[in-house]
């Protein structure tokens, strides 16, 4: 079902590769007479506008009770699809710890599987706090490391740690829900 949450996922499926190649092709506006800062600030404000979609879609589809099978799988995508993009558009560029981000991938793939393995057991476990929190902290880190404000790095190993952090929770609420099932 399309619904407007499902749309502005969509958006952000949508906004990822155009930053993805934004942040690779700084000559778009080198070319043209511009300074890079320019490179900067536009994958920047792409990113900030599918990050907005993020924060709209979750809470219109909570509030509208506008929830749907279809943006149970989209939305996550679409949020992994926009870090990931700009994670790695940053490493390509030398601005991210290629450490750092193999980190970050590592964890999005492993509790993507947990995930699945959860639906076919017939279990829910919830995003935790940690998650939004480790969330906010990439989105944040994204933000610095773009515009090559300072701290950046050490933002994107803060939200390394928080990806870990969230992702042992993660996997405890799992195994939490599973023994719960068994005893059940």
């Amino acid at each position: 079902m399309l619904n407007l949450p499902n749309f502005l996922a969509s958006i952000r499926i949508v906004l990822a590769p155009l930053m993805f190649w934004v942040i690779l092709n700084p000559q778009i506006f080198t070319n043209n007479g511009f300074d890079i800062t320019w490179n900067y600030y536009f994958a920047s404000l792409l990113f900030v506008l599918a990050s907005v979609t993020d924060f709209f879609d979750g809470y219109i589809a909570r509030e509208w009770n506008q929830m749907t099978l279809l943006g149970a799988i989209l939305d996550p995508l679409a949020d992994k699809m926009l870090t990931l993009a700009a994670f790695l558009g940053l490493m390509v560029i030398g601005e991210a710890s290629a450490w750092a981000i193999y980190i970050i991938i590592v964890r999005e793939l492993f509790i993507t599987g947990i995930r699945t393995v959860a639906v076919s057991e017939g279990v829910s476990v919830k995003a935790s706090w940690a998650g939004k929190v480790k969330t906010v902290a990439q989105m944040i880190a994204i933000g610095f490391l773009l515009m090559r404000w300072p701290f950046g790095d050490a933002l994107l190993w803060f939200a390394v740690f928080l990806t870990i952090y969230s992702g042992l929770e993660y996997l405890w609420g799992f195994r939490k829900a599973l023994l719960k099932d068994e005893i059940s």
